[in-house]
């Protein structure tokens, strides 16, 4: 791997990247409010619960939408962030893979020099004619920066398990060394979700984890307002 490439993926990947991922826990606010997320066992649990679903819903659109944006398909682009955007089930999940999209989008723009597709993509998203979600913005990024799908993947599942995890450390009684075992341990695991993902469209993607929305719906609606989901 050609140095400025690692470069790349590693600026990508960083929590420290400005897209946003602090302002939200992906639901386990919520869950270690109930007690149910409580220490580093079950903190792991939830995690790879968040890691499976993402997986194999926004982990596959952000693949379909790099094959797309290698091949400069923009229609095919637009599906995707529409079909990704219309797969998700409460609101916080949208307002999440909008807002990190959009940002992204506004970012890639300057990085790619004005790029055709980040250029018309961010206009539409302005014009409301695209959602804008996360793992279409990702996917296009990756793909103008010479990256592979395999990296793109794991740019993409990294993001996700950080983003629990970085929240835990806020409301979760666990330590450093705690998420960063747990971060180890669930990194082993996608390899195996890369090579279920890559072979699947739209019709399979799937994201059966109902307490998830369940949390979600029940934020919305409380008190605590640490995170935006």
């Amino acid at each position: 791997m050609e140095t400025s490439l690692l470069m790349h993926l590693l600026q990508f990947s960083d929590s420290a990247f400005p897209v946003g991922t602090f302002s939200f826990s992906n639901g386990l606010e919520t869950a270690s409010y109930l007690g149910i997320v409580h220490d580093a066992s079950t903190l792991e649990q939830y995690t790879r619960s968040v890691a499976r679903q993402g997986a194999y819903s926004d982990g596959v659109a952000a693949l379909l939408a790099y094959r797309a944006a290698k091949d400069g398909d923009y229609d095919a682009l637009s599906k995707v962030d529409r079909q990704i955007m219309l797969f998700k089930m409460n609101d916080e999940a949208r307002l999440m893979l909008s807002r990190m999209g959009k940002k992204l989008a506004a970012l890639g723009v300057h990085l790619f020099n004005n790029n055709e597709i980040f250029a018309r993509w961010i206009a539409d998203i302005n014009a409301g004619d695209t959602p804008g979600s996360y793992p279409v913005a990702q996917g296009i990024a990756f793909a103008l920066a010479g990256l592979s799908e395999e990296e793109l993947f794991a740019s993409h599942q990294y993001g996700v398990i950080n983003m629990v995890l970085s929240a835990a450390l806020r409301c979760v009684r666990v330590s450093h060394y705690d998420t960063q075992r747990i971060l180890f341990e669930l990194s082993s695991e996608v390899p195996s979700y890369y090579e279920k993902a890559r072979t699947m469209s739209f019709e399979d993607m799937n994201s059966f984890v109902p307490q998830m929305d369940i949390f979600a719906s029940m934020h919305e609606k409380g008190t605590m307002r640490m995170f935006m989901n």
